[in-house]
């Protein structure tokens, strides 16, 4: 494909946009900072009328935790504007495995809640009760007992779904947070079995929670992240828009010299909605000849 017809079909797709997802750590906020320029960006999204949800592999914390941390920052969200890998795992099931009912779930507390609430039982640390399926999470209140539990029923044959392939967590502190994939691995090494399925980034069934929930195509959707091989990969996989911002951990350098290229890269959300502007405005006062 040349340059120029590149271009006309990233302008084309800039105007039909119907709802961008974003990655949260790194693209809105970092730790615990809100970038200055999130809540003016998310304001000029809801102006051209896209819709726009937090995606994040993370499922330790509930939706209602997320709007909590997102509201002290000053940015007031609804559940319907929270979309967690616990979340993404929860739709896949009901879409693609109806019979899965009973779940032995290595998760928070907070998480096994959402499946609850979500009309899933969940099985006890107990030979005597077989569930129908295996959930494998980044559980920070894991225990020996448990992790066992989840190994001998994997090792029997049940399905197997892991939440995300994160081997560890991104944190400033000075710690390793072993993440879920991690967990997938010594898994692995007990009981011979790899998940089944994996739900998160890069995985498309994210994107897919996403088309299922709101009648939406590939193309009417934005990717937004700081991480090409989550994020970034992700739309890739889907036919989705992919757009790199340079305020986590991708530098442009990194862009050159790697194997995946975003459609969009800018340096912040700001340069990625002067761009949506710029087309709608374009569009709006017919000055889409120029």
């Amino acid at each position: 494909m040349n340059k120029e017809k590149a271009v006309l079909e990233l302008k084309s797709q800039l105007k039909g946009l119907k709802y961008v997802a974003l990655d949260m750590d790194g693209t809105i906020y970092k730790g615990s900072t809100l970038f200055p320029f999130t809540v003016g960006f998310l304001c000029d999204l809801k102006k051209m009328g896209i819709r726009y949800s937090f995606l994040t592999n993370n499922p330790t914390k509930s939706a209602d935790d997320y709007l909590l941390k997102l509201k002290s920052m000053g940015i007031s969200a609804t559940t319907d504007e929270i979309y967690t890998s616990s979340m993404a795992t929860i739709d896949y099931l009901r879409l693609y495995r109806p019979d899965i009912k009973r779940l032995f779930i290595l998760g928070t507390p907070g998480m096994i809640g959402e499946f609850e609430a979500a009309g899933f039982l969940s099985a006890r640390d107990d030979a005597a009760d077989k569930p129908d399926g295996v959930i494998v999470a980044f559980d920070t209140t894991l225990t020996y007992s448990r992790l066992c539990r989840a190994a001998w029923w994997i090792a029997n044959g049940l399905p197997y779904i892991a939440t995300n392939p994160d081997k560890i967590c991104p944190t400033d502190r000075q710690v390793v947070l072993v993440d879920c994939g991690s967990f997938c691995a010594a898994l692995e090494k007990a009981t011979g079995r790899t998940p089944d399925v994996v739900i998160g980034k890069p995985a498309p069934r994210m994107i897919d929670g996403i088309m299922q929930r709101y009648g939406l195509k590939p193309h009417e959707i934005a990717m937004v992240g700081d991480r090409i091989y989550t994020d970034i990969v992700m739309a890739k996989n889907t036919g989705a828009l992919s757009v790199l911002v340079l305020t986590g951990e991708t530098k442009a350098e990194d862009v050159e010299t790697g194997d995946v290229r975003p459609d969009v890269m800018v340096n912040d959300l700001t340069g990625f909605g002067k761009m949506l502007m710029e087309e709608r405005y374009a569009t709006t006062q017919g000055g889409g000849d120029n």
